[in-house]
């Protein structure tokens, strides 16, 4: 059983979660244990209960994101450490980028991230998308870390999938994309998923803003199935919000559209925005550009 020591900043606690939650299959199974510090029970010495941890495990993911290279605890005591064992061959260690930063000359810049090509987990349409090719990303390199064996079950329980972390993988390209045209129906889920997305990113945000400060409140509303506003109140009086729409591939808003600062009366039609952005491809794979058009 492999042992995955979490390194991360507690500001991208709830992306630690979902990547936990994605791996909950390999821990079901018995091939890999999970630890961070919220597993350091009361009473306990925070500082040896990570050196003890940090020191046993396999593999280590770092989390990175801006908050993380911030941290002077997770940069140069859990970071550093964890390379001087990578460099010694005692353990694997993984950059995980969670969010856009610029980590590439950090002392891990050398290692190969994952999401491929180090895209950031927040630029992917849902998080369920990035933690899927995360996740494959660490069974791959358990396999090349040599034989990982899950402790013996009762035969009715065994299943096919177990003999996949027996032994290294073989040599290969790590290039095998091929160009393709992507569908209206690939575009429209793309779409979907992404504004769903920034809907729930919306709605969480708020709930969190609202219960960290006492003279603050939220509405988040859900006009349909396609549209949402969002608004904050300091002591009733409203001091910001907004309206963000699905426009859809085609028609005056295409793509998800934004437009900030009014009343309800203020969001009843989407005939004019103050932003938009719209689904590019580059033959590989579907993505939002950085660029943003006003309107």
């Amino acid at each position: 059983m492999a042992k995955i020591f979490f390194s991360y900043s507690h500001r991208d606690e709830a992306l630690r979660d979902e990547l936990e939650k994605h791996l909950s299959i390999l821990r079901r199974q018995g091939f890999i244990e999970t630890w961070h510090d919220r597993r350091i029970v009361a009473g306990a010495e925070l500082d040896h209960e990570i050196s003890q941890n940090l020191e046993t495990a396999d593999v280590i993911l770092l989390l990175v994101s801006s908050d993380f290279l911030a941290s002077d605890y997770c940069y140069d005591v859990e970071m550093i450490r964890a390379m001087e064992r990578h460099a010694a061959g005692e353990a694997r260690v993984i950059p995980v980028i969670l969010r856009p930063c610029d980590w590439h000359d950090a002392p891990f810049g050398k290692l190969l991230a994952t999401p491929l090509d180090g895209k950031a987990v927040m630029r992917f349409p849902t998080l369920d998308d990035a933690f899927v090719e995360v996740v494959a990303d660490i069974k791959q390199a358990l396999r090349q870390m040599g034989p990982v064996k899950a402790p013996m079950q009762p035969a009715a329980v065994m299943t096919e999938a177990q003999p996949a972390f027996e032994g290294a993988e073989k040599p290969r390209s790590s290039n095998l994309r091929i160009r393709k045209e992507f569908s209206d129906r690939e575009l429209d889920k793309f779409l979907a998923e992404s504004y769903e997305f920034i809907a729930n990113f919306f709605e969480g945000s708020l709930q969190e803003l609202e219960r960290r400060n006492p003279d603050i409140e939220t509405d988040f509303r859900r006009i349909d199935a396609n549209h949402f506003t969002a608004k904050v109140y300091r002591k009733g009086k409203q001091e910001c919000g907004c309206k963000i729409w699905l426009g859809g591939r085609r028609g005056f808003v295409g793509g998800i559209a934004y437009r900030g600062n009014g009343g309800l009366h203020d969001y009843l039609d989407d005939n004019s925005f103050n932003e938009a952005i719209n689904v590019e491809n580059d033959g590989y794979a579907l993505f939002w550009p950085l660029a943003i058009s006003s309107g």
